[in-house]
């Protein structure tokens, strides 16, 4: 049964991931990146300032709400919560492994032009988000495929058909990425570092798992805003300890990832040209990975968001995908190449690393220099980021189903999710991951055609918002939704705000 599924798995993904689809996914990215002037670099001070920089100086950016939406800071650690998983720790150490340090390069870049698509996700997200039977927020690539690219003349069907397709793939993607594979990680690390066995983990994660998302998305969101900030910034400083022992390696490093980068041939030989492909290939698919730009799924946690302005919440967006890749799986590739676990020379792993294999590499580098209580550091941090994972993806694949089958078929969803937490602490850990990247690229594929051909109206809600906010035009109406009574909902309370967001 098992290599049944890996069979069909395999041919799968080789079709998904081809370069046509990665090709996609970077144009997208730098398409958004030029019709939006480089957002992400010409505005940095902007919204570094309007999304983190806000929490120590806006009060309603962090304070929870009484109605079904969640704060601007609960949706952002939500969201950080699905991202920042075992794709910051093991998908990095996988990368190099295959790719080489060049890898690191090429994750980087699409992360760079990744800013903005994520950016462009949740501002289509927000334009076209309405709310259900329960008064919540309801958003997604599936509502803007339907209602924005359906809308377009002679697409109904194709908009409503994609809608569909892209719910499908995530509400199945979300127990491979978001359940099985994070299970795995954890459940491996432990046993490594401490010795439990993998089906004890997995029981007592399953008790934890449904503990918290049985309460929906308040509950989800409420538990993240604490674990999220406390783990990224635990393993932030680990990570920066290793480095900074390791300081004078930095530059040699550095090296490594821009000469494997452009490596005409790859480490262990083979056609010229293949150095360049597998570094690409692998860079990019991890960074999608780790930071699910182009996936359209964190757009379902923004989308719930108690934000007005779409272009706020596209803020939020960048930030996510700059914290998740640009800074924590940059330090996570620095431990990697600067402890001596791969050859900086060839740009494979020692023989020490071949021996524990690719998923260990960050808890060997950990170990070698802090001993036994380094490996177990790595595996609490990858308990934590794997858990936070499981949570923010319970609500994506939640926010699927309902979309799929209504309100109501949502608690049996939450049920069944929770089972294959248990699934996922006994499977096998190379399936897990290859399941996981298999959907990770049939979701992607709906939601990118959408992004592409609603990118006017990322322009133009942008545009709008700039020449509003940071230009200071006051004969401007806001663009805050694309449906017009929500439009018109939004507009009056936004006046009634004063115009701030």
């Amino acid at each position: 049964m098992l290599e049944t599924i890996k069979t069909v798995n395999d041919t799968l993904n080789g079709l998904i991931w081809g370069w046509p689809a990665l090709a996609l996914l970077a144009f997208v990215g730098v398409l958004m990146t030029v019709q939006t002037g480089f957002f992400q670099v010409t505005h940095f001070g902007y919204w570094m300032k309007h999304t983190i920089g806000a929490i120590f100086h806006e009060e309603h950016i962090t304070q929870h709400t009484k109605d079904r939406t969640i704060s601007q800071f609960q949706s952002l650690c939500t969201a950080l919560a699905a991202t920042v998983g075992t794709g910051n720790i093991v998908g990095v150490a996988g990368a190099i492994a295959v790719g080489g340090p060049g890898a690191v390069f090429w994750m980087i870049l699409i992360a760079f032009f990744g800013m903005m698509t994520n950016y462009s996700e949740n501002v289509l997200g927000i334009l076209y988000r309405r709310k259900n039977e329960d008064g919540e927020w309801c958003g997604g690539a599936m509502y803007y495929l339907e209602s924005g690219l359906g809308a377009k003349k002679g697409m109904k069907g194709v908009g409503k058909a994609l809608a569909v397709l892209f719910s499908l793939f995530c509400a199945v993607a979300s127990f491979g990425i978001g359940n099985m594979s994070q299970v795995n990680s954890m459940v491996t690390n432990v046993h490594t570092a401490f010795g439990i066995p993998n089906i004890v983990t997995g029981i007592f994660l399953f008790a934890a798992v449904s503990a918290v998302i049985i309460g929906g998305l308040k509950r989800v969101a409420a538990f993240t805003e604490r674990l999220v900030p406390f783990m990224v910034l635990l393993y932030l400083a680990g990570a920066m300890v290793i480095v900074l022992l390791h300081i004078s390696v930095i530059p040699a490093a550095f090296v490594s990832i821009f000469k494997g980068a452009f490596a005409m041939k790859s480490a262990a030989g083979g056609v010229v040209g293949a150095g360049i492909a597998s570094a690409m290939k692998m860079g990019m698919k991890r960074g999608v990975f780790s930071n699910e730009a182009g996936l359209g799924s964190s757009v379902m946690v923004h989308s719930s968001s108690n934000v007005r302005e779409p272009v706020r919440q596209g803020m939020w967006g960048i930030f996510e995908v700059f914290a998740d890749t640009i800074v924590v799986c940059t330090l996570t590739s620095l431990v990697i190449l600067t402890s001596g676990v791969i050859n900086l020379e060839t740009g494979m792993m020692t023989a020490e690393a071949e021996a524990v294999g690719s998923s260990s590499l960050v808890s060997l580098a950990f170990s070698n220099t802090f001993g036994k209580a380094g490996a177990a550091f790595i595996a609490v941090a990858i308990l934590l980021f794997a858990y936070s994972t499981v949570l923010g993806w319970s609500h994506y694949g939640s926010k699927a189903f309902e979309y799929l089958f209504g309100t109501k078929a949502i608690f049996g969803y939450r049920v069944v999710f929770a089972l294959v937490v248990i699934a996922g602490s006994v499977v096998e850990a190379k399936l897990a991951w290859e399941i996981s990247d298999t959907f990770n690229g049939m979701m992607m594929l709906p939601n990118l055609i959408g992004v592409l051909i609603l990118s006017p109206q990322v322009h133009n809600c942008t545009s709008n918002y700039v020449r509003r906010k940071i230009h200071g035009e006051t004969n401007l109406k806001p663009l805050l939704s694309m449906i017009p009574e929500i439009q018109e909902a939004q507009e009056a309370s936004l006046a009634e705000a004063g115009g701030e967001d």
